[in-house]
């Protein structure tokens, strides 16, 4: 709980199972590594439809970049996640944390 005995708030882009698992995926990466999709897409066992809305509402909320570029003649897609999402997603980390600790149960 808070200071103010309030449940923490979770943040709600993130909170979706499927962007939580990305941008958990995207944290693992260093802070200026990016991964191309497919790449993305399979370690997620996501399809690219799926990943690709996904992907769309965390980029609106800022917590990604997505950068297209070629590699030769063929298009591809890096998805990195921002400094604005390492720290929205460690904020939820948090929350999570405090919001388990005061449900209580035993260890």
């Amino acid at each position: 709980m808070s200071a103010d005995g309030a449940l923490p708030e979770l943040d709600p882009v993130i909170h979706a199972q499927a962007r939580l698992r990305v941008v958990a995926t995207l944290n693992t990466l260093g802070e200026r590594d990016e991964i191309a999709f497919p790449a993305l897409k399979d370690l997620l066992g996501m399809t690219a439809g799926n990943l690709s809305v996904h992907l769309t509402k965390l980029e609106e909320a800022g917590y990604v970049l997505i950068t297209k570029t070629h590699k030769g003649r063929t298009p591809v897609t890096y998805v990195a996640l921002t400094k604005r999402g390492r720290l929205a997603f460690e904020d939820y980390t948090k929350a999570i944390r405090a919001l388990l600790d005061t449900a209580g149960g035993t260890s």
